[in-house]
């Protein structure tokens, strides 16, 4: 397939996508289906919402695999034989000696009011995002170990007891260092969740009352939050019997005032990027991943390495940068500080203001400013 064919190719299915979502069939506990058509105001280069608006808690039905929305094959025998063969899956012990160096400065929360828009990275994936009023929970793992990962370097950068009340959680996909058992277990069952297509029966089962499911391009709303779920270059799984059963993505988050915070979840680097940007133009915040991304022979189809990142940061044409996804859990095999040293020097290159790169130290916040 030619590099035109296959741009076109995503492109026919970025359009069926927003056209006919993966089933449009509300469950019989669930509301009816409404469709909006908003619009952006000029006044506050606000987001874009899609056509596509799903009620909060709408029992939706599924195809039986996503595995069609893959922008990459997944690895086959051979690559397996490979990476048992080479057993580069974590660094050696010139890799970890920067563990000690890691940067942990846990603080106090933000005191922020619902205009404005604020961020403290848990580590990992995990934000406390406040935005529009609310306080929300990106991919949140408190635990110190997950499955198949040795412990958690550095400690979780907000206690759990110093957590405002989480009025939303939002969920990139089920990979085990995303979506973390233990600690959606310490919820409150009514809390809403936004969740991947196919992903809602996992709650549900945990007794969750209020999850959304959203197929790419859909959003909802929340007490005037606008929640939408956007494409990623990447995968899910979580048993031997579940590859691709339910969708992957990110988030775009938006207020009234027309503020917007971007949160990739876990993606290689691709297309999607400048689709994301250009149909949510205007981003405030991109939380972008830089590690987990060695080796490249094996990560590079679902990991971004610092530089692609940068690169993605440019597609989407925002305003700043929180890197995220290092520093936390050892998952891959470059040294541990890496990444934070090239995105720097990869940022640095760009020639943008140092400013707009907000590379936090596990426990660290920042507040958007109102400009």
């Amino acid at each position: 397939m030619t590099e035109q064919t296959e741009q076109a190719e995503h492109s026919r299915q970025a359009d069926r996508t927003e056209q006919t979502p993966g089933a449009d069939r509300t469950g019989a506990e669930g509301p009816a289906l409404t469709t909006s058509e908003p619009t952006a105001s000029p006044a506050t280069g606000g987001i874009q919402p899609h056509r596509r608006t799903r009620p909060i808690g709408e029992i939706r039905h599924w195809p039986r695999s996503f595995a069609d929305r893959l922008t990459a094959p997944l690895p086959g025998v051979r690559a397996m034989a490979r990476l048992a063969r080479e057993g580069a899956v974590r660094p050696g012990r010139d890799g970890l000696r920067g563990v000690p160096l890691l940067p942990f400065e846990p603080g106090p929360l933000p005191a922020v009011d619902a205009t404005a828009v604020a961020v403290t990275w848990a580590g990992h994936a995990s934000w406390v995002l406040r935005i529009g009023g609310l306080t929300v929970l990106t991919d949140p793992v408190w635990s110190r170990r997950i499955f198949g990962t040795p412990a958690r370097v550095t400690p979780v950068g907000v206690r759990w007891e110093d957590l405002p009340p989480v009025d939303a959680v939002v969920i990139s996909h089920n990979h085990f260092d995303h979506l973390d058992a233990p600690t959606l277990k310490r919820l409150p069952r009514h809390t809403p969740v936004f969740a991947p297509a196919g992903l809602g029966r996992w709650f549900r089962r945990r007794l969750f009352t209020r999850v959304t499911e959203l197929d790419w391009w859909e959003g909802a709303e929340l007490d005037g939050v606008r929640f939408d779920f956007v494409p990623a270059h990447h995968w899910s799984k979580r048993t031997l019997a579940d590859t691709c059963r339910s969708l992957w993505g990110g988030w775009v988050l938006g207020d009234r005032l027309g503020r917007s915070v971007y949160f990739a979840g876990d993606t290689g680097y691709g297309h999607w990027f400048r689709e994301i940007g250009r149909r949510h133009p205007g981003l405030d915040l991109a939380l972008l991943p830089i590690g987990a991304y060695a080796p490249r022979w094996w990560l590079s189809d679902v990991h971004t390495d610092p530089e692609e990142a940068v690169r993605a940061f440019e597609d989407l044409g925002a305003r700043h940068m929180a890197p995220m996804h290092w520093g936390t859990f050892v998952l891959s095999a470059e040294p541990v500080l890496e990444p934070l040293l090239r995105v720097r020097a990869a940022w640095e290159r760009t020639g943008r203001p140092r400013e707009q790169l907000w590379d936090l130290p596990v426990g660290g916040s920042r507040v958007l400013d109102a400009s």
